[in-house]
């Protein structure tokens, strides 16, 4: 089990943001964001949005940084991904 961080790329409200996912488990994913300060308003789905100025903490704090592609690889095979077509059904 792991907790994923990109690189923070996504520009929205001023800022970048980077996406943070468990590779197995809803649960861990929602401890550790909780654990380090990241609110559950930020959880989307399948994963939160964290503010770039996060990045380094969540790191320190045992996030494993991957490219964008593999944490989106990592979510699909964990079966925890929620599709663009699941996103527009909500």
């Amino acid at each position: 089990m792991a907790i994923l961080i990109d690189d923070p790329r996504w520009p929205a409200h001023g800022r970048l943001w980077a996406h943070l996912v468990s590779d197995s488990d809803l649960d861990e994913l929602h401890a550790f964001a909780a654990a380090n300060g990241i609110p559950r308003r930020g959880f989307d789905l399948d994963h939160y949005d964290v503010p770039d100025d996060a990045h380094a903490r969540l790191v320190s704090a045992g996030a494993q940084p991957v490219s964008g592609h593999e944490l989106v690889r990592r979510l699909i095979a964990s079966g925890l991904r929620v599709t663009a077509r699941e996103r527009r059904g909500r």
